[in-house]
């Protein structure tokens, strides 16, 4: 089982003044990173209007970076080879990103992607039950309905209370693992047992972290995606530097 240390508020100061620092070193590598995130975000949000769901838009969003820590693989790969002194190019990058369909990753990929599944589902049953009375057709009318009627204020807070859980689920088992799967040579298990480890060693900081992605991808995601170009790869490179902080190397 991999040693875990406990981390503090300054370490994830650090972490992100790493994630700066590599982005800045690695700009087109971070860019085109971030811009298949966006990209995603982007089809997801079509695809929802398209199927005439519109109000499937704002949940959609908030469960959308539930999935970034497996798309900044790549990411995790250049502040590795950076802090390595090794050189970067991009059939060595998107050839570890693409070996790891073979590896534990894949599943843990199956893993994110599943609990994503199960944040959108909920949202339809939490629909038809708290709201299935009330007539909408259009994201407007939605959110009219949401904000200005009682069965509207108990969805969010239903809705917001279950998603919180699943968030807290789903960061504490991937925070660590994602970056130790594409390291070391590890089952799953003991990659995600690791990730909880690292959550209670450091419960308050540790989700601080996840609050202050949730909320830099937000208001990235709010910017029509855009934001999400530069946001996506400063967390990525932070993200592997908080690993590096938690997890010393062997």
């Amino acid at each position: 089982m991999p040693e875990v240390r406990p981390v503090g508020s300054g370490d994830i100061r650090a972490a992100l003044v790493a994630g700066w620092r590599d982005f800045r070193r690695a700009p087109a590598v971070g860019l085109f990173f971030g811009a298949a995130y966006a990209l995603g975000g982007l089809v997801i949000v079509l695809s929802l209007t398209r199927w005439h769901v519109p109000w499937l838009i704002y949940p959609a969003a908030i469960g959308f970076p539930l999935i970034g820590p497996f798309i900044a693989v790549g990411l995790y790969e250049v502040s590795r080879r950076l802090e390595r002194g090794e050189r970067l190019d991009w059939p060595g990058v998107l050839g570890v990103v693409w070996a790891q369909r073979r590896r534990e990753l894949g599943w843990m990929a199956f893993v994110m992607l599943f609990i994503f599944w199960v944040w959108m589902y909920q949202i339809r049953l939490l629909i038809a039950l708290v709201l299935g009375r009330l007539s909408f057709s259009t994201l407007p009318k939605f959110v009219d309905i949401v904000l200005t009627t009682p069965e509207g204020w108990a969805f969010l807070v239903l809705g917001h209370i279950v998603g919180a859980v699943l968030a807290l689920i789903l960061f504490s088992v991937t925070v660590v693992s994602v970056p130790l799967l594409m390291e070391r040579d590890l089952d799953i298990v003991t990659a995600m047992a690791t990730s909880v480890r690292a959550v209670l060693a450091s419960p308050v900081p540790m989700l601080g972290w996840g609050v202050v992605v949730t909320l830099m991808v937000l208001a990235g995601a709010a910017s029509a995606f855009i934001g999400l170009l530069v946001v996506l790869p400063v967390l990525g490179h932070a993200t592997w530097h908080l690993y590096r902080r938690i997890v010393p190397e062997r």
